[in-house]
């Protein structure tokens, strides 16, 4: 399995924005990309069915041909958690049920998986994103509000994603609107304290830095040959 975790600092950070600039600028290169939202809650009620936005808009960016239920199986209503979700629902749902969505497939391209929420915001009974993310073992991509206090929320999650020593490639600030403090400059500040790669997202933007396209699938396919070195 090679790709990438796309994760927030928070919910409404702009991680769908991204994944699917990503997907359209990965597919655009010719790379087959495997979309995957394996939860959603906050899902609308459409012909009697709930319809999963954020996965919808993934798997049109990735020009995928399987169906939506394999990009997100699991659906819910209410706009809280989803380990919250179900359990008004009384559904169980488990780590493994959401693994098991991501690596479907996941022979056929570059796995893009989308979380819900921030990385310690809960998924499941069991589990938080980050749970899932050291379960898949993919390289992260963090994506934060360009904000006064983006500082202090970006550093936080640095260390939780050290901590499940998983391998974090980029953090992308996104401007959700034009007016930022004159006198904040959070790219640079986190330049000066990270050795990942750190971009900014433009308010709006409809394109991504192509450095910042570059690292993602050379981090996607290292991470593939490294696996395949380690199983030989």
């Amino acid at each position: 399995m090679h790709g990438l975790f796309i994760t927030g600092t928070c919910t409404g950070v702009g991680k769908t924005y991204f994944s699917v600039l990503l997907a359209k600028a990965l597919t655009k290169r010719g790379i087959v990309v495997v979309p995957r939202k394996p939860v959603e809650s906050g899902c609308d009620v459409v012909d009697g069915e709930l319809m999963p936005a954020d996965a919808d808009s993934l798997m049109h960016a990735a020009d995928y041909q399987g169906e939506l239920t394999d990009v997100c199986r699991y659906r819910f209503q209410p706009p809280i958690s989803p380990a919250r979700a179900a359990r008004l629902t009384n559904a169980r749902l488990s780590i493994d049920d959401l693994v098991s969505v991501c690596t479907a497939g996941s022979k056929n391209g570059f796995t893009l998986v989308e979380g819900a929420g921030g990385f310690y915001s809960p998924l499941t009974e069991d589990g938080l994103n980050a749970d899932l993310a050291a379960a898949l073992k993919l390289p992260i991509v963090l994506v934060a509000e360009n904000k006064l206090g983006a500082l202090n929320q970006v550093l936080l999650n640095v260390e939780a994603i050290k901590a499940h020593r998983l391998t974090l490639i980029a953090v992308v600030l996104n401007e959700l609107d034009n007016d930022q403090h004159e006198l904040m400059d959070n790219l640079n500040d986190l330049r000066e304290r990270l050795k990942c790669g750190v971009f900014k997202m433009d308010h709006n933007s409809r394109g991504l830095d192509q450095e910042l396209v570059n690292l993602a699938a050379q981090s996607g396919a290292r991470h593939r040959d490294e696996k395949s070195r380690q199983r030989a």
